[in-house]
């Protein structure tokens, strides 16, 4: 489920990509190593230890709205269930949680 979360989270935070830098610079770049981001890993763990609960509530929610949606006759639906609020409270911890320890390791 794990991977789950990390897809939302993808989906919601914006991600930029750079251009294509010039050959010269490219040549520059290759040696120096980019430090690793740490945020992906420490949210990860924030979602799996401190945040269990909300993590726990939001994939019980996603396996009942994938359970509904496979049922027959669902987009006659007049009430579809979503998972917003239980992301946003996942989310929030998450963030709570994660924001601190990223903050620490920059330099």
């Amino acid at each position: 489920m794990s991977s789950v979360l990390r897809e939302f989270f993808e989906a919601i935070v914006p991600v930029v990509k750079a251009e294509e830098p010039e050959e010269e610079v490219e040549e520059e770049e290759e040696e120096e190593e980019d430090p690793e981001d740490t945020m992906p890993a420490i949210q990860e763990e924030c979602a799996e230890k401190e945040c269990h609960s909300a993590k726990h509530h939001f994939d019980e929610c996603v396996e009942r709205v994938t359970a509904a949606m496979e049922e027959e006759g669902y987009a006659e639906r007049e009430h579809k269930e979503d998972c917003v609020e239980e992301f946003l409270h996942l989310s929030h911890c998450v963030n709570d949680c994660a924001a601190p320890k990223i903050f620490a390791t920059l330099k």
